[in-house]
């Protein structure tokens, strides 16, 4: 019988984080001079923000690592900045080649008009960064709370099958090219991303997380 590495011998079975404390997560911020653009509020959520004119990039990372499972997190949309290229991410991170994403923005005008967005829409993305490079687009109303989650099931060749959904319905799934050697640490962010919008943001983006929840497969 093969050797449990010590990831798979760590996994709970769930696990769940509120945001009356951060003692399990770890900064994973870009671009913002080494300041923090995060902060617990006193109603135990995390807010997230950017400021405008900048390519800040504010992001927090779980401390333990993850393979097969549900991942969901409960995060609030609010009205963000029309064109701005402002991005509430919720996402799996292992390298830049095995990372598995929400995206959550306004939207570039061009993607706007493709998806037949109305002034309230916001633009989401569900995508895996390679193995394959894929992508679905799908619009959401803004100033609502969601949970969003990605499943990740064994699949065919022992490749794992990732599903995207939002409040329970299933949006998007793809089967990977790669199985559950993968280990992934969960992330919330919120980021100016060019892709997302057509101009650097015009005003102070903002996003919340009410609490982050693994578990692994019942099958």
């Amino acid at each position: 019988m093969g050797t449990l590495n010590f990831e798979q011998k760590h996994i709970p079975s769930s696990k769940i984080w509120h945001f009356d404390t951060l003692n399990e997560w770890t900064d994973a911020s870009q671009k913002t001079d080494g300041k923090r653009h995060y902060k617990l509020l006193n109603n135990a959520l995390l807010q997230l923000y950017t400021n405008p004119n900048t390519e800040e990039r504010s992001k927090i990372k779980s401390l333990d690592k993850f393979n097969l499972g549900s991942f969901t997190w409960r995060l609030y949309v609010p009205e963000l900045g029309k064109g701005d290229n402002s991005s509430i991410g919720a996402f799996l991170f292992h390298d830049d080649q095995h990372e598995l994403d929400f995206e959550i923005g306004y939207g570039t005008n061009t993607v706007r008009k493709e998806l037949k967005a109305k002034e309230d829409d916001v633009v989401v993305y569900m995508s895996s960064q390679g193995f394959p490079s894929i992508c679905k687009k799908i619009v959401l109303k803004r100033a609502q709370w969601y949970e969003v989650t990605i499943e990740l099931k064994k699949g065919k060749n022992n490749n794992t099958i990732a599903y995207w959904k939002i409040n329970h319905e299933l949006k998007f799934k793809t089967q990977l090219q790669y199985g559950e050697s993968i280990y992934y640490k969960l992330y919330c962010s919120m980021e100016n991303l060019s892709f997302m919008g057509d101009h650097l943001p015009k005003k102070l983006n903002y996003a919340l997380f009410d609490y982050v929840k693994f578990d692994k497969p019942t099958e």
